[in-house]
């Protein structure tokens, strides 16, 4: 055998050693557009709480949530109260924890306004309460992400498996544009302005929300 001959023998044992190595251990594929991290967004899907213990929200637990007013670094004001809806049903396994529609409250921290010394509008968002069918739940939560809705869909494509009602009233989104333009959140829940002027999260905005501390429902507050 000549040397060509030797070097194409061997280039094609190793492609057939290649290919049964692929197909004893085939490469892992995502889905198109997802990621499989905590930023992957479905907000028309119920989101599941992943905690071995029965309605246990662990810390770093997020939530996406609809504010029902709009925000403003140039118009609000420090320790202004303001009101939003979770956006879909949280879920524990077949349970609904929190239902589409509970209300959560939110709380100013700090307003910069724009044309100040840094000319850049910031405001500081905290939420300090969660409604769970007809009970308050005190929790301490910052804001993470921002996004901008599409508006209300037709709810009977987009209610999460267990709390139609409380999504129907919360007003479900069907789905999101992305990112607020011309706002990013920092450290510490800080929404700021990217383009030197008032940030503005309007009606409707989703904030995705993270616990820093754990939060325990009442058995008798959780869906069968």
């Amino acid at each position: 055998m000549n040397v060509k001959a030797t070097l194409a023998a061997v280039a094609l044992a190793g492609c057939v050693g290649c290919a049964d190595t692929m197909s004893s251990n085939p490469p892992s594929t995502t889905p198109s557009g997802t990621s499989g991290s905590s930023t992957a967004i479905d907000p028309t899907a119920p989101e599941q709480v992943e905690s071995g213990r029965r309605g246990l929200l662990p810390v770093g637990q997020e939530l996406d949530i609809r504010v029902q007013e709009r925000l403003s670094s140039e118009t609000a004001t420090p320790e202004q109260r303001f009101e939003a809806t979770t956006a879909v049903d949280l879920m524990q396994g077949n349970r609904v924890l929190i239902p589409a529609g509970s209300t959560v409250r939110g709380i100013v921290r700090s307003v910069d306004k724009a044309g100040n010394i840094d000319r850049t509008g910031k405001l500081t968002l905290a939420f300090d309460q969660v409604t769970v069918r007809g009970r308050n739940y005190p929790v301490r939560a910052m804001a993470t992400q921002v996004f901008e809705s599409r508006g209300i869909k037709d709810e009977a494509k987009t209610v999460g498996t267990g709390g139609a009602v409380g999504a129907i009233i919360g007003g479900i989104i069907g789905g999101l544009k992305g990112a607020v333009i011309g706002a990013a959140v920092g450290a510490g829940g800080v929404i700021a302005a990217t383009e030197g002027k008032d940030v503005a999260l309007e009606q409707g905005t989703i904030i995705r929300i993270r616990l820093d501390e754990p939060l325990q429902l009442q058995p008798s507050q959780m869906a069968p």
